[in-house]
């Protein structure tokens, strides 16, 4: 059995950032990831587009430099709207670092000894297969290693459980988007009235779109299932299918009413549910909406963001948004990526230790890829100057992370 440096689970853009950046700092790494494809919610559920990641303002100030913006030019270069060229990026980044990948591969069990996870055992095409480290990073988004090793965790939001919404993107092609433009106020409205009259079964108040994918091509985020669990196998699969149901309900309603779709056609859905939220750790420290708000200085930062606070009901109708002005962005510190439990691991991305609050704002990918480059960049350090991810010197990694040009300041 090879032995790594460091195991990452979960092959999305945190994860992606992680093998990369651990990569270029001379560690052995493994990712594992279920699909047959890096980019996670990019890529499996057509999560579009990147969330605000520069501040505006006279001072405007970019929150994801480093491997994120690497990403981003990368893309550019192909000078394609398509975001499936970003899978291209992924694969090239990944393999140029060095890292060893491991598709169709799920994390089916974990094996601990004392405060060290010692294994991972992942079913593949050819059975159940064992894989050592001296690291671990929980890149999941649905925090699927904590969970197996037993870490204290918080499923959704901490008064009653309940997780935001999750969305079925999709697309349509040969609309008219210019007439489209025109006439969304008053398919709204009809939507509104429709949804009142119980002809639309979807809760969502709008038709949230968004365009830039490619001439005539629509992008919708606007399904809406709540209520439903995402980490409960059954509740997951239930919430596929009603999704999957208000895609043809918006897309009949679209074909009826919109002249500007009356030629459209539907080109593309999310072959994985979207999840805003499922399971949080409860680390070190765990990440609260005031801190995002007052600009908390942390000593241990190690990524910055600046997206609103905003929260998709859990229960039904309504987004409650807090947006930051200009100019302002807010601070991540590295003990919300640490687990009290264990010595050797820790989280990137959606998984992060925060409150239901505060995860609304830091979910975003942009802010997934800084955590990820942290993490990377954290077991580095720790590895080679023979410390846990616990007693790190985090000042180091707050160091390399200035070299290789990542946000932390």
């Amino acid at each position: 059995m090879k032995k790594y440096d460091l195991i990452i689970v979960g092959g999305g853009i945190s994860g992606v950032a992680a093998a990369v950046s651990a990569c270029r700092q001379g560690l052995c790494v493994l990712l594992i990831e279920k699909y047959g494809n890096l980019g996670g919610a990019m890529s499996s559920s057509l999560v579009y587009p990147f969330m605000r990641y520069n501040t505006g303002g006279e001072n405007n100030i970019c929150t994801s430099k480093g491997l994120f913006a690497e990403m981003v030019d990368r893309f550019e270069r192909f000078n394609e709207r398509s975001w499936e060229f970003y899978k291209f990026v992924f694969d090239d980044m990944v393999s140029e670092a060095g890292a060893d990948v491991l598709f169709h591969s799920t994390l089916v069990k974990a094996e601990v000894e004392g405060r060290s996870v010692k294994r991972v055992c992942v079913a593949t095409k050819s059975g159940i297969a064992e894989f050592e480290a001296d690291f671990f990073i929980d890149a999941s988004g649905d925090g699927e290693l904590i969970y197996m090793t037993g870490c204290d965790c918080q499923l959704g939001r901490e008064s009653d459980g309940l997780c935001q919404p999750m969305t079925t993107c999709f697309r349509i092609c040969n609309v008219d988007t210019k007439l489209f433009n025109k006439e969304l106020g008053a398919l709204t409205k009809l939507y509104l009235e429709l949804q009142k009259k119980g002809e639309i079964q979807n809760p969502r108040e709008d038709i949230l779109v968004f365009y830039g994918l490619g001439e005539n091509i629509i992008h919708f985020n606007t399904t809406r299932v709540v209520k439903h669990n995402p980490v409960d196998p059954f509740e997951i699969s239930e919430a596929e299918i009603l999704a999957r149901k208000q895609v043809l309900e918006m897309f009949s309603f679209l074909k009826k009413n919109a002249q500007s779709c009356k030629k459209a056609e539907l080109i593309s859905i999310a072959s994985h549910i979207g999840v805003r939220e499922s399971r949080k750790l409860k680390g070190e420290h765990i990440l609260t909406a005031d801190e995002l708000k007052n600009k908390v200085d942390f000593e241990d930062t190690i990524a910055l963001g600046c997206y609103s606070i905003d929260i998709h009901n859990p229960t039904g109708t309504g987004t409650t948004i807090y947006d930051f002005k200009d100019g302002e962005y807010y601070k991540i510190p590295y003990r919300s990526l640490l687990p009290k439990e264990y010595d050797n691991m820790l989280v990137a991305g959606r998984c992060l230790s925060a409150t239901h609050e505060a995860h609304s704002a830091v979910r975003i990918m942009p802010i997934c890829a800084n955590m990820g480059e942290a993490a990377g960049i954290a077991v580095s350090v720790a590895k080679k100057t023979n410390q846990s991810a616990h007693t790190v010197d985090v000042k180091k990694v707050q160091a390399v992370l200035r070299e290789v040009g990542a946000s932390i300041d």
